[in-house]
């Protein structure tokens, strides 16, 4: 987690109540022990195995991160927000 999301660190301990006691033996059965956390609070996690590879100490300059379409959500749109895509230009 990141150790400022404070969503995260509420969900944390919920994700380690799923899986108390369960063997963690791959990582299909993490991935499917986070994505059936729920909250009593009603947040819930959808999870997915990223198996891509990325370079690390990348700098997004102040431009490229203006360039984002970032659409904030009614509840703390500061935490919660989905990335919209640009759209495909015509040839």
């Amino acid at each position: 987690t990141s150790k400022w999301n404070r969503i995260e660190h509420r969900l944390f301990s919920h994700i380690a109540m799923n899986w108390r006691g369960k063997p963690l033996v791959s990582l299909a059965v993490i991935v499917s022990l986070i994505g059936a956390t729920t909250s009593t609070a009603g947040l819930w996690v959808r999870s997915e195995l990223d198996k891509g590879r990325y370079p690390e100490g990348v700098k997004v300059s102040d431009e490229e991160m203006a360039q984002v379409l970032l659409e904030p959500h009614e509840f703390h749109g500061d935490w919660n927000y989905t990335i919209r895509p640009h759209r495909a230009r015509m040839k």
